[in-house]
């Protein structure tokens, strides 16, 4: 692993709707996280994570690297999982999108889903999230791959 030296500013977003929270979705796509790494403060309201952020906007410039991030939801009135704890606290499961479906407005239902079929939903009073960079960048040992819808053969 080699760490990176940069002079662009680290990745700082916050989100207060479905759109700001579609950028957040886009640039935490294919994050890897470990569930050692998530925690909810219910005292705070709070659910927190660290990942390891593939940078999308460095591939483009062709560099291969990934960044540790830290992503927060405010105002968490419960979680629920499924496929994330019984794995135990060293598995490590890849974000493929972050959604949120409005209930009772501006209350409703943040959904993170993982790679396998393993997702979070947080219960919020209303969307209020901030992702931030919070560590070292790092040359990844390759860029993310998705297949195209029907060519299962373009990718992993």
């Amino acid at each position: 692993m080699t760490v990176t030296e940069r002079s662009d500013p680290d990745l700082r977003l916050v989100a207060f709707d479905i759109d700001d929270l579609a950028v957040l979705s886009a640039h935490l796509q294919d994050a890897l996280v470990r569930v050692a790494d998530m925690v909810w403060q219910r005292d705070h309201e709070r659910f927190a994570l660290v990942v390891s952020r593939f940078d999308w906007i460095a591939a483009a410039e062709g560099r291969c690297e990934r960044a540790a991030t830290g992503l927060r939801f405010e105002r968490v009135r419960a979680v629920r999982q499924t496929g994330v704890q019984q794995r135990g606290p060293d598995a490590v499961f890849e974000l493929l999108a972050i959604g949120f479906e409005p209930t009772d407005a501006p209350a409703g239902c943040v959904t993170l889903t993982f790679c396998g079929g393993a997702a979070i939903r947080l219960d919020v009073e209303c969307l209020e999230a901030c992702v931030r960079d919070i560590g070292p960048r790092w040359t990844a040992r390759c860029q993310p791959v998705h297949a195209l819808d029907g060519d299962p053969a373009a990718g992993s």
